[in-house]
């Protein structure tokens, strides 16, 4: 979601704003799009402030990220670790805090400008809120906040005058394409899939596939949750939905196509029929040093994409009949309300299920559909409907394992 004043801004107010450091807090520091965000933040530490680092259990790791790049705070949302990461720290006058609460709490300090929010699933949703709240600009790349709450942390976006920058490397695909076009309206964007691990197989070939062979990506270096949604198309329906948010658009203005190579990130096409798409090397630090850094694009030593190399781009349609995950989520769009909230909480539940190996891999979808089909939907929520979904959903899918 962007706001038009955005580029309204005058020359001189916009020179002060780049010749001061931006304060970030890093909400997940220690997971894939944390430890990449301190890559971008060690290379232009000229332009960035960093304030606040949180981890949920790593704190060995969250230790070693603080006494390197010197936040002002650091949060560990374990709270049996705090003694351990305060004692680690106590010498490099670093705060530190424990609990999910600190969380929300310390997003909200007057030093803080932008709020990268790259916690992992549902966990999210709070601190994302109250950095909005605190009218913090976020730079988001935990796609469940939108897709549980996706109305309500619009509308409080807007009304704080808040921008939300999209990390997701499709979503910020579509956010490039947009530059210089937000007058324009949209006809339909097409978000690109690589198809994951298990593209082309049939229904009884997924029966039989492991762990391991899930949490193989093709492309691109993941997370073990993220990973396992890309290859089930869980990842791509919560994209669905997140763009409807972060877009203003219809269901049916928003398309899935799959692009092995995952070289065109996605794509937008305007009402004269011209499409425009954003093209580069799978590799998450460019869109989230463009969300850190927007408008501006900075030199980067990132190795750089050669036609040659990729002789043949090539597109297919989704499976969604195999891959039901994905047209769950264009049937949790249509039903609107707390509907996504249960498919997303059931979907953590499956997928750390069949990460312990408790269930089968189709087992997922399954219980995802169940799941969220038989939750009563609530149409006009409000924030409690949705912990309140959020909890059931899970009660429900965790005695269907």
């Amino acid at each position: 979601m962007f706001h038009k004043a955005l580029s309204k801004v005058c020359d001189t107010c916009y020179l002060c704003c780049m010749q001061e450091k931006k304060g970030i807090a890093i909400l997940g520091s220690t997971g894939s799009i944390g430890t990449q965000a301190l890559e971008v933040f060690g290379s232009y530490q000229d332009k960035f402030d960093l304030q606040v680092l949180t981890a949920n259990k790593n704190g060995d790791l969250l230790i070693q990220q603080a006494i390197k790049h010197r936040p002002n705070m650091v949060v560990i949302a374990d709270e049996g670790q705090y003694t351990k990461v305060k004692d680690a720290l106590w010498d490099h006058d670093i705060h530190v805090y424990a609990g999910s609460d600190a969380i929300a709490q310390v997003v909200e300090s007057n030093e803080v400008h932008t709020v990268l929010t790259a916690m992992v699933g549902y966990a999210g949703l709070k601190p994302t809120l109250s950095a909005i709240r605190a009218k913090k600009n976020i730079a988001l790349a935990n796609k469940e906040t939108l897709v549980v709450a996706g109305e309500i942390i619009t509308k409080e976006a807007y009304e704080n005058g808040v921008n939300i920058y999209p990390v997701d490397s499709e979503h910020s695909a579509i956010f490039q394409c947009l530059a210089g076009e937000f007058h324009n309206p949209i006809e339909k964007i097409y978000l690109t899939a690589s198809g994951g691990p298990f593209r082309g197989f049939s229904t009884e070939q997924l029966s039989r596939v492991t762990k391991a062979q899930a949490l193989k990506h093709p492309n691109w270096e993941m997370g073990a949750k993220i990973t396992i949604d890309s290859a089930s198309m869980m990842n791509k329906g919560l994209e669905v939905i997140e763009a409807k948010w972060l877009f203003n658009l219809r269901p049916e203005q928003i398309d899935v196509i799959v692009h092995p190579q995952s070289i065109v990130h996605s794509l937008v096409q305007f009402e004269d029929g011209s499409m425009k798409a954003q093209m580069g090397l799978p590799d998450m630090k460019l869109p989230i040093q463009y969300a850190l850094t927007y408008p501006d694009r900075l030199k980067t030593d990132f190795p750089r994409f050669n036609f040659l190399d990729y002789p043949e781009l090539t597109f297919e349609q989704p499976d969604k009949t195999t891959f039901t995950n994905l047209q769950l989520a264009y049937q949790a769009l249509e039903l609107k309300g707390t509907a996504a909230c249960a498919l997303n909480a059931a979907n953590e539940v499956t997928v750390d299920a069949f990460l312990n190996e408790r269930i089968s891999f189709l087992d997922i979808a399954r219980i995802n559909a169940q799941t969220m089909n038989a939750l009563p939907l609530v149409k006009t929520p409000s924030i409690e409907d949705y912990v309140n979904t959020d909890g059931e959903a899970r009660r429900f899918a965790n005695n269907l394992i």
